[in-house]
């Protein structure tokens, strides 16, 4: 009678028979596996990735830094990888520099770091170690707005408003560098700064009133 398979010479009958049946367990584990994860709602799979992620993202080493932000000195533990944008909103809740397309192209991140407007996504928060940053929520002195705050709201400079903290940023860093002459020249270094509601007109009129007031930005 032909037997429905080979034995092995080198062991005993039982210990092949309990290889086989291992062996047989290990495959119905792995089948039932891949079955359930065959089965499993997308949410739960995004779910196991994002933690995933998370302990990737613990393997960075941290690093310590020191910013004065908006007057305050922070000492700070981020990650290498951490933009200065995540750093305001995420670490120091100074939720207003806003995060817009967070690839350096909206202008809505704007701030100013040692008094030079900068676009925070595109800066690593490491690399303002020992600088001074300045964001729209230091603009004002206390409950005094600042005159390119009170220009943009005498000039409908907004609508919106997603826009506006990133637009005044650049609107009192387009003074200060010299840049606000004529009209022809505030939209020239004004044009990294996107507004989706089309205020330009009415932008580009309240950085002309705080221009030629000779206020001081």
């Amino acid at each position: 009678m032909c037997q429905s398979k080979f034995p092995n010479p080198d062991l005993p009958e039982e210990k092949s028979g309990s290889s086989h049946s291992d062996a047989r367990r290990t495959f119905l584990k792995q089948s039932s596996l891949l079955t359930a994860l065959a089965l499993a709602p997308s949410a739960a799979l995004k779910a196991a990735e994002l933690k995933y992620e998370e302990k990737v993202a613990a393997v960075f080493e941290q690093v310590k830094v020191t910013l004065g932000i908006n007057g305050k000195k922070q000492k700070l533990s981020v990650e290498p990888r951490t933009t200065l944008l995540d750093l305001l909103r995420e670490q120091l809740h100074l939720t207003g520099t806003k995060k817009g397309c967070d690839y350096g192209q909206c202008g809505a991140c704007t701030v100013h770091v040692d008094g030079q407007r900068v676009l925070s996504c595109l800066t690593l928060a490491a690399m303002a170690d020992g600088k001074e940053v300045t964001t729209i929520e230091g603009l004002a002195d206390g409950e005094k707005l600042h005159p390119m705050q009170e220009a943009f709201i005498k000039h409908d400079g907004f609508q919106c408003g997603y826009c506006t903290p990133g637009q005044i940023m650049s609107a009192v860093a387009c003074i200060r560098e010299g840049h606000a002459d004529s009209e022809d020249e505030i939209r020239e270094y004004m044009s990294g700064n996107i507004c989706r509601c089309g205020a330009y007109p009415n932008i580009v009129n309240a950085i002309k009133e705080v221009k030629n007031g000779g206020q001081r930005v």
